[in-house]
């Protein structure tokens, strides 16, 4: 199987990157009203070419994407003995090449799509209408974006929202209204402007993710880490492209947890994650492993109390956050309002939904059973997980990412870009290189086709997930990075004594 160098790894993923990004401007998700000549709908053709030459772009920057993913391998097997010296040799100079480029690679695929309109999701639209209505007095947790009227903030971002969520509440928690709320404060709520702002939180965020990556993952195995999570095409589309706030989130969680599990700073670390978790609630559940550590670090009856104490930190930070925001809090009564929005992705909503036209006249009751059933099933792999790394078994972080993607599997509503959720923990976990790391790439390749330029989910979307997803499996088990079997997942890392937190709190 011919292999690209990095440069031309490099290159052919920005050719992808500016296709989709040329793309955008005739197919993506574009605003009803306030695109001020930049960003306007276009007639049938126009729309068509776009979304086809997306497409085509999206595939090149997924097989750079891979195939930079395999320079990286290669030279980890030739490190570890898998080829002759003068192969082990070539592959290592070939590998340290591509860590060393791996930062400009990025910044290379990111820029294109820097200007951008919103691509594959009107979400932002929501963000900027929901900061628009904080800032004219209006209970985002009470109403949604349609309660803005002409001469509002935000009234011309509001016409652009998704059908679902115009009257929806925002499911966001205070800390992530305050920053769209600034953001609307300095564009003036104006679309273009704030959607540039947005998406400069969203670099922010990816920033966070890879020095919160590269400080998580093991010594040798950081630059596929940062492969995984932060080079990944779903990321890069979904979260740079489309602006979710999922990155925010993500790159909180890892930083808070990077301080609490690997530096010993559990009260700054407890405090981080309360940030993430006012972003987006699943973030709470870093808690529970970092309370896990915390809690065999000091052992005994007194490590048990105080890992509790970052939940306690995390707790304290978001009712500070959410007085602090104005906005109350009422973010706990809308945590279930996604719930309420049926996404084929979600294997619980759709077997629910099947149920119930088989057995009654109404199916929302059987599938609301079905749904509950599937997140106790959650919770019970979450718990297991947990038992798992307080006995040493599994690493805190994997056990994380793992936990996560479990949540998600089991979710009455699952977007594609919330299978990067568990994948950015488990890449800085190390884990990337083995068949687990091999599979959440495929899979973040396929959900990346998912979703049409536009925002719309069409059935040829599926389609070309589906044919991905079986293009890479079967490439991924006949192309094994070039090792013959499977590099075994980095088991628990040693957890710093009192003393050794101690000693890095200092430094």
């Amino acid at each position: 199987m011919w292999v690209f160098s990095t440069a031309g790894c490099r290159w052919l993923g920005a050719a992808g990157s500016l296709a989709v990004t040329v793309g955008g401007w005739a197919a993506g998700t574009l605003p009803v009203r306030g695109g001020a000549g930049l960003w306007q709908p276009h007639g049938t053709g126009a729309t068509v070419a776009g979304s086809v030459l997306a497409y085509l772009g999206l595939t090149l920057l997924v097989v750079a994407w891979w195939q930079y993913g395999r320079v990286l391998r290669a030279g980890r097997a030739a490190a570890g003995g898998g080829a002759g010296p003068g192969a082990g040799a070539r592959a290592g100079v070939g590998a340290a090449r591509a860590g060393v480029g791996l930062g400009a690679t990025l910044c290379w695929w990111v820029a294109p799509l820097l200007l951008a309109p919103p691509l594959y999701s009107a979400d932002v639209y929501s963000y900027i209408a929901q900061g628009a209505m904080v800032l004219e007095g209006h209970d985002v947790y009470a109403a949604g974006p349609a309660v803005l009227g002409p001469g509002e903030l935000g009234y011309d971002a509001a016409a652009s929202v998704g059908g679902h969520w115009t009257d929806t509440p925002a499911p966001y928690g205070p800390v992530f209204l305050l920053v769209a709320q600034a953001v609307v404060g300095l564009t003036g709520g104006a679309v273009v402007p704030a959607v540039l702002g947005m998406r400069l939180v969203a670099l922010l965020a990816l920033a966070l993710i890879v020095w919160a990556v590269r400080g998580l993952a093991p010594e040798g195995r950081r630059d596929g880490a940062v492969w995984l999570a932060a080079l990944n095409p779903l990321l890069l589309v979904h979260v740079v492209g489309g602006l979710h706030n999922d990155g925010l989130m993500a790159g909180l969680l890892l930083a808070g947890v990077l301080l609490a599990v690997r530096r010993g700073r559990w009260a700054v670390g407890g405090a981080v994650i309360g940030l993430a978790m006012m972003i987006k609630s699943p973030a709470a559940l870093g808690l529970l492993f970092v309370g896990i550590v915390v809690a065999r670090r000091r052992g005994g009856a007194a490590g048990l109390a105080k890992g509790l104490l970052p939940g306690a930190v995390a707790v304290a930070v978001a009712a500070g956050a959410s007085v602090a925001a104005g906005t109350g809090f009422g973010w706990l009564r809308t945590q279930n309002v996604a719930a309420t929005i049926h996404t084929a992705l979600s294997v619980t909503s759709d077997l629910g939904l099947g149920l119930g036209l088989l057995v009654a006249d109404d199916p929302e009751p059987v599938k609301g059973v079905v749904q509950k059933l599937g997140l106790l099933a959650a919770g019970a792999i979450v718990a297991t997980i947990a038992w798992r790394v307080w006995k040493e078994r599994v690493d805190p972080v994997l056990g994380l990412g793992l936990s996560l993607l479990a949540l998600v599997a089991l979710s009455p509503m699952v977007q594609p870009w919330y299978v990067l959720w568990g994948t950015v923990v488990v890449a800085a976990a190390g884990a990337w290189d083995g068949r687990g790391g091999r599979l959440l790439a495929v899979l973040c390749a396929a959900l990346a086709y998912e979703t049409a330029p536009s925002g719309h989910t069409p059935a040829y979307g599926f389609a070309l997930a589906g044919v991905v997803l079986a293009v890479g499996l079967w490439w991924a088990r006949r192309e094994p990075w070039g090792e013959a079997g499977t590099v075994a997942v980095p088991g628990p890392r040693p957890v710093p004594s009192e003393a050794g937190a101690r000693r890095d709190q200092v430094r």
